[in-house]
């Protein structure tokens, strides 16, 4: 089975250039399964029903969230309409919508999990270790794709050794910046520290420059990160292939597409 996975798309610009990017990344790698993090899609930060629905008509079958999830207040109206939305699994107290969903992809169950970190992250979670133990526990399914929305490189590979054999894939975002250290870890689970973004790519992790800048560099409080929406872009994420009976990875492989604007 193969399996696209796009990391996290950073405003307009990012969900335009996934959408133009997307049938030709079809026609090369032939996925079963298209997974995009959207959690900064709608002007940075959250998710809007538009926004969603521009996703799934693109060609996306299932948007996974982040630390970002509930910027964008009116997804407590509509998620629990959505199969094809998983928030993070391990949020406490919060009752709307799911954050692991099984899904049949050519008469194979796949299940895709979306879990938040805990190191250097602000959100208050279950631990992201009982919680995947726990949805293990309720029901196995071989083919199973976590999203690990996390700061730390140290915490994704620890988190991603302890389950190595018992996930199909364990791919990293929310840094936005890819890493090189794509590989099949010895049990067979495909990792990936962070799959990176897709927005624009002279930026910083896809906010214009300046305006990050002023914020983190200068200090200046007044500063709100802007998304320039017409620029070069970057396309990053991975295409992970698995074995449909044993649910283990065979292979997998970083996507990483720079355009220029216009082209």
């Amino acid at each position: 089975m193969n399996i696209l996975f796009f990391g996290d798309i950073v405003g307009r610009i990012g969900l335009t250039a996934v959408s133009s990017l997307l049938p030709t990344l079809r026609r090369k790698y032939e996925p079963d399964l298209v997974i995009a993090n959207g959690e900064n899609v709608s002007k940075g930060r959250g998710l809007t029903e538009k926004d969603l629905n521009d996703l799934l008509d693109a060609g996306i079958d299932v948007v996974t969230l982040g630390n970002h999830w509930h910027d964008k207040q009116q997804i407590d109206d509509y998620i629990d309409d959505y199969d094809q939305l998983i928030r993070p699994v391990n949020i406490l107290n919060y009752y709307h919508g799911v954050g692991s969903a099984i899904y049949d992809v050519n008469g194979y169950e796949v299940r895709v999990t979306n879990v938040l970190g805990q190191a250097f992250m602000k959100e208050q979670v279950e631990s992201p270790l009982a919680a995947l133990t726990n949805i293990d526990k309720e029901e196995h399914v071989a083919i199973h794709i976590v999203d690990f929305h996390a700061d730390s490189t140290s915490e994704k590979q620890s988190l991603a050794y302890a389950f190595d054999g018992k996930v199909s894939a364990f791919l990293g975002t929310h840094t936005h910046v890819q890493t090189n250290d794509a590989r099949i870890l010895p049990g067979g689970t495909a990792f990936m520290c962070d799959v990176g973004m897709c927005g624009s790519y002279d930026s910083v992790i896809g906010f214009e420059k300046k305006s990050v800048v002023d914020k983190v560099v200068y200090g200046n409080e007044n500063s709100r990160f802007q998304i320039e929406e017409e620029a070069d872009t970057i396309i990053c994420g991975a295409f992970i292939e698995i074995d449909e009976e044993t649910g283990l990875a065979i292979h997998i492989e970083p996507i990483n597409i720079r355009s220029e604007k216009g082209k």
